[in-house]
C-alpha cells in the first residue's frame, strides 16, 4: 500500500495525505477517487497535458516516462524536470511514499 501526499500550488489549498492506496492505479485515478481536482481533458489516455503534475518524492515508484508522455509534457504549462502526467504515473507493485505537487489549475478555467 502507498501513502500519497498531494501538495498544491494554488493558494489556500492545504496538502492532502492519503494512506492505504493500492498499487496499479494512476495518480490521476487516486486524485479523482479522493475528490482532488486534477484536470484530465482527454479522459486520461495521454492525449493532452492537463493532468500535468510534479513528482517531488518517489518518482522511482511509478512507471517510467515514455516518449509519448515526454512529448505531451513539453506542451504543459511550466514543465520541470520532475514533470509527469498523472494519467501515466501508475503505481508500481509494492508500497512506498509518493509526494506530488499539482500546478495551479485556475489558469485553465477559461479553456
Amino acid at each position: 500500500m502507498y501513502t500519497v501526499k498531494f501538495n498544491f500550488e494554488q493558494k489556500g489549498l492545504a496538502p492532502i495525505v492519503l494512506d492505504n492506496i493500492e498499487d496499479g492505479q494512476s495518480l490521476l485515478e487516486v486524485a479523482l477517487k479522493n475528490d482532488i481536482e486534477l484536470h484530465h481533458n482527454c479522459g486520461g489516455v495521454c492525449a493532452c497535458s492537463t493532468c500535468h503534475l510534479y513528482i517531488e518524492k518517489g518518482a522511482d515508484l511509478v512507471e517510467e516516462l515514455s516518449d509519448k508522455e515526454e512529448d505531451f509534457i513539453d506542451r504543459a504549462v511550466n514543465p520541470k524536470l520532475s514533470s509527469r502526467l498523472g494519467c501515466q504515473c501508475l503505481l508500481n507493485e509494492g508500497d512506498g511514499e509518493i509526494e506530488v505537487t499539482l500546478p495551479d489549475q485556475t489558469q485553465f478555467l477559461g479553456e
